[in-house]
């Protein structure tokens, strides 16, 4: 069977899927649709990597018979509505973003309305290291059977239930942690070298978890949080909505969006201009300490 995949959104998570499923054995062709294609430069770079750039929603969802979701967390639910107007019937619709459980059993029933089959995606770490092979738990009841497909294409997808919301549950507790230890190595970090003890407070870390590289790590949370911020803090909003949707008080998840969101604040007022990802995590934190001086 011959499968024509549509990308929704072509940022660098649909941009790396996208180019990675070219060619694979049964893949027809590869279409994308991104609000960013309204420029003609974009278009035109999208389909020099053999990609069509799709005219619009509607052509997307015409053409084909799997669609991949990759947009921000807040839009998940728009797009998938959107899409619903327009999907074939009998397509499937792979969601990889990330967010609540509730939100993606809304945008199931928004798809399953329309005939298309709806699969939840819980993308377990950062996609660019991986690729196409980023681990990812599936749910819904086509999981299983579209597992077989992108296992063949030499992705590592995993089933873990055909009742949907489990698989985001898990991605979404696991988010409130590690997004929880990027928001907590910066506050403290940058504290430290405020009071100038980092010296002192960084040995005691690595003492309690030796099997973690505290200095390194730090400067990887750094840059993560500098460069995808603002994706970071729409996750952990809808980390905050599967705490609530499991009947707790987001208190530590509410925070830590908006930790993330004001560092992806600072780096859109240039505050870490010129840093790269071999910055040392003291650099970031430098930035950070002249950043509040200047206020005060």
């Amino acid at each position: 069977m011959q499968t024509t995949i549509g990308i929704i959104g072509f940022g660098e998570v649909g941009g790396i899927f996208g180019r990675g499923l070219l060619g694979k054995p049964g893949v027809q062709a590869i279409q994308a649709w991104d609000l960013k294609f309204a420029d003609a430069q974009a278009r035109q770079a999208v389909e020099a990597d053999g990609v069509r750039a799709a005219a619009g929603m509607a052509d997307l969802c015409q053409q084909a018979t799997l669609l991949i979701s990759a947009v921000t967390a807040s839009n998940t639910f728009a797009v998938a509505e959107e899409a619903a107007k327009h999907v074939r019937p009998g397509s499937i619709f792979l969601d990889l973003n990330s967010a609540s459980p509730g939100t993606k059993q809304r945008a199931a029933a928004a798809l399953e309305a329309a005939g298309c089959r709806y699969v939840e995606a819980g993308v377990m770490t950062s996609v660019p290291p991986y690729g196409i092979r980023v681990p990812m738990l599936l749910g819904g009841a086509q999981a299983a059977e579209l597992a077989q497909t992108l296992v063949a294409w030499g992705m590592d997808a995993k089933p873990v239930s055909e009742k949907l919301g489990v698989a985001s549950a898990i991605k979404m507790s696991r988010s409130v942690m590690i997004k929880g230890l990027e928001a907590l190595v910066i506050e403290s970090y940058t504290t430290a070298r405020s009071y100038g003890v980092e010296d002192y407070v960084l040995p005691t870390l690595q003492e309690t978890f030796p099997q973690i590289d505290w200095a390194q790590q730090g400067a990887y949370f750094f840059s993560r949080v500098v460069q995808h911020g603002k994706r970071r803090a729409e996750e952990m909003r809808e980390s905050a909505n599967t705490v609530k949707e499991a009947g707790f008080a987001p208190l530590m998840t509410t925070a830590i969006a908006e930790k993330q969101d004001w560092v992806a604040g600072l780096a859109r007022d240039q505050v870490f201009a010129g840093l790269d990802a071999k910055a040392k995590w003291q650099e970031y934190a430098d930035r950070l300490i002249a950043h509040a001086a200047k206020k005060n």
